[in-house]
């Protein structure tokens, strides 16, 4: 093969492929201009999504996270799939692929699977919402956002926490939140030699003259036991849920005011 016969087949093959990319060229960019402008029209719709849903008063702002997620995620698949037709990609073979290699993804994901189970199933029981005080086995504090995967939470010191949705579901939850009333559980220590029916006036009348305090059920005070120098008491006024904390600052600080007041010294502690 001389000189002349192979500069003639590497301009042919050089021909070939420059006609195949001016051919391919404009499927290239329409692809690029497809994943460009689907990827802003799936955040866009995501981040509008997410908004409706915060101002809207008919949805539950629990569902916030997931359903704009499952949005974006909808329109990235459709991205997907226009992507590949628009490179000429049989969509259809793809797709079937993809669904025979299921069950070798799924095994592969087994803890991503388990996170959108337990996410599914913590937004159909709802034992929380977002806004309401929690405590689990592996973290406590207030519901920001659940998510597909994880749910976010603040703790009460303004500690951001990403929790998988897996460990919330296997664990215990405790909602501090959910019921609209409270009850405050303070035991009160007073001397042996001080007045018990006294101590015992004095706090139900508290709690008896704060607005706050319900009536129903009515506040408790009662021994609950005698140590060797002092008697127990426990102090158990019920107040609205969102009150809580506030409120039983108040009333023990109150509460130790008019103690000291009566003469009758006494130290208060948690249950």
């Amino acid at each position: 093969m001389d000189l002349t016969t192979t500069t003639s087949e590497l301009s042919t093959v050089t021909l070939e492929i420059w006609r195949l990319v001016v051919a391919f060229a404009p499927r290239l960019l329409a692809a690029l201009l497809i994943l460009v402008v689907g990827v802003v029209l799936a955040r866009g719709a995501g981040r509008g999504i997410a908004h409706v849903l915060g101002t809207s008063t008919h949805i539950d702002p629990t569902f916030r996270g997931v359903l704009a997620a499952a949005v974006r995620y909808a329109i990235m698949l459709l991205v997907i799939i226009a992507i590949l037709g628009q490179l000429g990609i049989e969509t259809t073979s793809l797709l079937a692929a993809l669904a025979g290699a299921g069950l070798a993804i799924g095994l592969a994901l087994q803890g991503t699977l388990s996170n959108i189970a337990a996410g599914l199933m913590l937004l159909w029981l709802r034992p929380f919402r977002v806004g309401e005080t929690i405590e689990s086995g592996v973290v406590n504090g207030t519901v920001q956002e659940v998510g597909l995967f994880a749910t976010e939470l603040k703790t009460a010191e303004g500690v951001y926490r990403f929790v998988p949705n897996s460990q919330l579901w296997s664990t215990q939850i405790v909602n501090y939140s959910r019921n609209p009333s409270r009850m405050i559980d303070a035991r009160v220590t007073i001397p042996y030699s001080a007045d018990i029916a006294e101590a015992r006036r004095i706090l139900l009348d508290l709690a008896r003259s704060h607005d706050k305090v319900l009536k129903n059920p009515p506040p408790e005070v009662f021994v609950d036991s005698y140590g060797d120098t002092s008697t127990v008491l426990v102090f158990r006024p019920w107040v609205p849920t969102r009150d809580f904390s506030p409120l039983r600052r108040a009333l023990v600080e109150e509460a130790k005011r008019r103690l000291d007041e009566a003469g009758i010294t006494a130290a208060f502690r948690r249950p």
